[in-house]
């Protein structure tokens, strides 16, 4: 397994769109191991392949919500060649940000239900109607798949606001 670097915006390679994957092999377990590690790393709740630099449609999310004792708790869910059906009508505003815009957050809308198609990391079909902040990560997460960053969804005058102040931030770092 290993840790690899997440691109950040505005690098190009986050505005392909992912192509379907079509052989379930030892190679794309190992992408996916290397996802979780990189995302449990950076520290993140998903990732899109894209943003390794893999345009392949496979997503990795685990919401690492809090267990009985306060620590969070693993849930790991891989998501191959996910397809989007059915959102409901009902709209809920979300404050997201993503390991893409690092320390950047903005409010974004979305389905609060969506139903979803997917394949697992061995390839066998899934479909689930999913809500709450799963749903929202999921939608997020498939952004990527289609070259699309959450700061999209902003007016332009917020996203150029937003990525001003990541480029302040990096010039900082540097």
């Amino acid at each position: 397994m290993a840790i690899h670097p997440i691109l950040e915006a505005p690098d190009p390679r986050l505005k392909l769109v992912s192509t379907p994957v079509e052989t379930f092999d030892a190679a794309l377990g190992t992408l996916i191991e290397d996802m979780f590690e990189t995302m449990y790393d950076a520290p993140g709740i998903g990732l899109a392949a894209v943003q390794i630099g893999v345009p392949k449609r496979v997503l990795v999310i685990d919401l690492q919500e809090p267990g009985e004792d306060g620590e969070p708790v693993r849930t790991p869910r891989v998501f191959v060649n996910p397809e989007l059906f059915d959102p409901s009508d009902e709209r809920r505003p979300y404050n997201e940000g993503c390991l893409s815009v690092p320390d950047q957050y903005a409010e974004v809308e979305r389905p609060s239900t969506v139903h979803v198609r997917w394949q697992d990391g061995d390839g066998s079909r899934q479909e689930a109607a999913l809500d709450g902040l799963l749903a929202t990560c999921l939608q997020h997460e498939m952004d990527h798949l289609e070259g699309i960053l959450f700061i999209d969804h902003l007016s332009k005058l917020k996203r150029e606001m937003v990525l001003k102040k990541l480029e302040k931030a990096r010039r900082r770092a540097a």
